[in-house]
């Protein structure tokens, strides 16, 4: 397990982010705030240059990349698509290549969206583990560096914008943080920590890929397959062991939300602020209205984490 970026960290990290994707916006929505009975900050990482938050971890990954490595050439990923595009981003930006492995039946809309940023894409398996299999024989195939969808210079990245966001909201009771392998939620781990404050962490996950609940009440990695037919950020079917430690220790409980809950997240957030939230994004929404009547009356925050759904999915959920 690594150390969580410390404050300086993530500060310094800013310097060399922030001017490449801008800090994003939080704000907070009457129609929203009626319909959830509490006043609901949304960071709004869907309106980033890549339409979510891992940008900034691929940014930050690829600066230390290049000063260990700096006759890599190359890099290759798998992904179900915002990490993807992260990393293809960041290679371009530095003249590498970059091979991205998806899994068969991946959004085409984020496919589309790794091809335009330059990257080869190769689709295998029918799930993210074996995607990540393939990516991982590809890489002692071809002389690849593998890149690991949850790395310490990843949170660092996306600490960032955690950090701006407590800065800049008003002070939070709680924050709701959508978890996949769980970069965005150690990064909210480590600004709330850096900056001294009491605000409760609340991870979320879905609740037909609950295998990162599980372990959490397990204390311990469990697998379980992830089976989400619009959560896909949160299709995570064994966590990764790096991360729980710090869940254990900075997250105060876990909630589940099904993937009917995520879909009417998805329709609220659109009716109320006309922002367009991918399932995993709008999570933290569908959690925030899951817990209504334990929140009423406080001031609350949830990361919308990204708004890349395919047009025709988003037009099934809009017709509920």
């Amino acid at each position: 397990m690594f150390a969580l970026p410390s404050r300086s960290e993530i500060e310094a990290a800013a310097q060399r982010v922030n001017p490449v994707v801008p800090p994003t916006p939080q704000y907070t929505w009457p129609l929203f705030n009626a319909r959830a009975g509490a006043e609901v900050w949304l960071k709004h990482e869907n309106h980033t240059p890549l339409g979510a938050f891992k940008v900034r971890g691929g940014l930050v990954y690829f600066d230390a990349l290049l000063r260990r490595k700096p006759d890599c050439r190359g890099v290759v990923c798998a992904t179900r698509g915002n990490h993807g595009q992260s990393v293809a981003f960041a290679a371009r930006r530095h003249g590498l290549t970059a091979t991205v492995v998806v899994p068969h039946g991946n959004s085409v809309e984020k496919n589309a969206a790794m091809r335009g940023l330059g990257a080869t894409l190769v689709e295998h398996g029918e799930d993210f583990q074996a995607a990540l299999e393939r990516a991982q024989q590809l890489g002692r195939e071809r002389g690849l560096h593998a890149m690991p969808s949850f790395a310490r210079e990843l949170v660092l990245g996306v600490a960032v914008s955690a950090l701006d966001f407590l800065r800049q909201a008003p002070p939070l009771d709680t924050v709701y943080v959508p978890i996949g392998l769980g970069s965005g939620v150690c990064a909210m781990i480590a600004a709330r920590d850096a900056l001294g404050l009491e605000t409760r962490i609340v991870g979320v996950c879905s609740r037909e890929a609950p295998a990162i609940a599980r372990s959490f009440a397990a204390r311990e990695v469990q697998a379980h397959p992830a089976a989400t037919r619009i959560a896909d950020g949160l299709a995570c079917s064994r966590p990764h062991p790096d991360a729980l430690p710090h869940l254990l220790q900075g997250v105060e409980r876990i909630v589940e939300v099904g993937d009917d809950e995520v879909e009417a997240a998805m329709r609220a957030c659109f009716a109320d602020t006309h922002n367009v939230a991918e399932g995993a994004g709008a999570s933290g929404l569908a959690a925030v209205l899951q817990e209504r009547s334990r929140q009423a009356g406080r001031r609350v925050g949830a990361v919308l984490t990204g708004g890349n759904v395919d047009a025709a999915v988003f037009a099934r959920v809009l017709a509920g």
